[in-house]
């Protein structure tokens, strides 16, 4: 069994995600158990450029984004729990189910995320996702992600 290693930013964020503005959607990592869970949060801001057509007066965060969210936090679960799978290759989003919106998230929120293992074979992760403002859960979802070898140049 892992010990629970301490969180980290955006810079550590930045090196393990290829994601870039205005689509990397994690802001900090609270702390990770490899191979059992991880915690993290994305800030939302007014200044999100999705919010100016999601929905002009009543801005609303995308729901596919909150689950992009919670993906690009499975990737740095990934990372955390078995680097050497991820050397050289690239993970990706790979299928989600039983998704369910339980409150809109908006501007000045907190989008708390939290992934738990549950499977993995081969080059596919199965992860449990919470998302929640306040404590009040705003989305879940199973995410899958699958491991790839990067395109060739």
């Amino acid at each position: 069994m892992s010990d629970v290693k301490p969180g980290f930013g955006i810079d550590r964020i930045r090196q393990l995600l290829p994601h870039r503005y205005p689509f990397l959607l994690v802001d900090r990592v609270i702390e990770v158990k490899p191979e059992e869970y991880i915690e993290g949060y994305k800030n939302v801001s007014f200044n999100e450029p999705f919010f100016q057509g999601h929905f002009p007066g009543e801005p609303i965060m995308p729901g596919v984004l909150i689950l992009e969210a919670m993906a690009q936090l499975g990737i740095l679960f990934a990372f955390e729990s078995k680097p050497e799978d991820l050397e050289n290759n690239l993970m990706v989003f790979a299928g989600m189910d039983g998704v369910k919106f339980r409150k809109q998230v908006v501007p000045g929120d907190r989008l708390d995320m939290r992934l738990e293992f549950v499977k993995r074979k081969r080059q596919i992760w199965k992860m449990q996702g919470w998302a929640h403002v306040d404590g009040k859960l705003a989305a879940e979802a199973l995410l899958t992600a699958a491991i790839s070898k990067p395109k060739a140049s």
